[in-house]
């Protein structure tokens, strides 16, 4: 009995102490005498007597009223500002700037900016069952159903023994404003977050602080961020895993109609692609030019093992130990190749339909090291 009676009064003192730290944690900790203090009156001096000399090299300044006064001891709040998390490869956030906002750069051209931004905005909410009240593209602007303001809790805050979260976000929902403003030059767009309207029981957005609008903006703000990076997480697995999966390839013509190989892949699988080949049968690539699909390269053989073999043919050597040039164009759904010399002079089909053999063995082969 003892020991079930020592069982019960742990866990209640645990649950307790949990409840209080929760609430510590968000107020001052110390005295709150200061509450009752008063001002001092000045001294008076009675009229028959001589006033002493004032100094006034100590006197305090007047404190200007910047924010709400009820705000004092326990009310107040002292939970530290929140902070936009650029988890965006090429986000960032703007110095001094004091709204929800990140600025993210283009990083990929294989759709505009402003579109994969709103269709990862769009395919976030989505997945959350919030629905679009208005959405004008063209002017940059986006505006959301309500959403609970504790959409998704965030690693420990899960489970039964969730005594951190907010007590002022449980049950509360709020209608938000996304505008997203590209720059001149089209490659960086600043997406910011305003509260729109809020609910919780009684409680309107009137009655929250500017340090709570705060952190419910930029907390859904960080959820977009979160998924954004998400997606092209995604997406960069995916093209990884294609890169490194074999392709089939083939003899054929470019389209100035020079002998060529031929890629079953398109142009932004196969520009990677071909890297890995090159360097697996000993090329050293000296420089590159994607725009133009021009790859430079010098054949060493070095450190490639058994794989120099496959460009000797009858104890002869295909290739010299000499510089040479690849020229990659985009075919659509395929992508040719180009040998040429360090003059720029494409391969013929003879010294092509020699190299074929070995190109094509390392070309189809799975699981290249990136």
């Amino acid at each position: 009995m003892n020991k079930k009676l020592a069982l019960v009064s742990g866990i209640a003192s645990l649950v307790l102490t949990a409840c209080a730290s929760q609430q510590d944690r968000q107020t001052a900790s110390g005295s709150y005498e200061y509450l009752k203090a008063e001002q001092r009156t000045k001294l008076q001096v009675p009229s028959d007597l001589d006033a002493p000399e004032f100094e006034d090299d100590y006197e305090l300044p007047t404190v200007r009223q910047t924010g709400n006064s009820a705000y004092i001891g326990r009310d107040l709040e002292v939970v530290p500002p929140s902070l936009v998390i650029p988890l965006v490869a090429g986000s960032h956030v703007q110095d001094g700037y004091q709204g929800a906002t990140v600025l993210i750069d283009q990083i990929k051209d294989s759709e505009a900016l402003d579109k994969t931004i709103w269709n990862s905005l769009i395919g976030y909410l989505e997945e959350n069952g919030v629905a679009v009240e208005t959405f004008a593209p063209d002017d940059g602007r986006l505006i959301t159903g309500w959403v609970p303001i504790n959409l998704e809790q965030d690693g420990d805050d899960d489970g039964w023994f969730n005594w951190s979260s907010d007590e002022d976000s449980k049950g509360a929902t709020g209608r938000f404003l996304f505008t997203l403003e590209l720059k001149p030059h089209g490659r960086t767009g600043q997406l910011s977050v305003s509260l729109l309207d809020f609910k919780e029981g009684k409680t309107s957005l009137a009655d929250r602080n500017p340090m709570q609008v705060r952190r419910d903006e930029v907390q859904m703000l960080n959820r977009v961020i979160g998924h954004y990076e998400y997606l092209n997480q995604l997406e960069t697995n995916r093209r990884i895993a294609e890169i490194r999966q074999g392709l089939e390839m083939e003899m054929g013509f470019d389209s100035d109609g020079n002998p060529a190989f031929v890629l079953d892949a398109k142009y932004d699988i196969a520009w990677p692609r071909i890297q890995l080949v090159l360097r697996k049968l000993g090329f050293n690539v000296k420089d590159l030019d994607k725009r133009n699909g021009l790859i430079f390269v010098q054949y060493t053989d070095e450190q490639v093992s058994w794989w120099k073999d496959l460009l000797s043919s009858d104890d002869a050597k295909l290739l010299d130990y000499e510089e040479y040039r690849l020229k990659l164009k985009d075919l659509g759904a395929k992508t040719s190749i180009t040998f040429m010399d360090k003059e720029s002079t494409p391969f013929d089909a003879k010294m092509l339909t020699d190299l074929f053999e070995p190109f094509e063995q390392v070309m189809t082969e799975d699981g290249l090291d990136i």
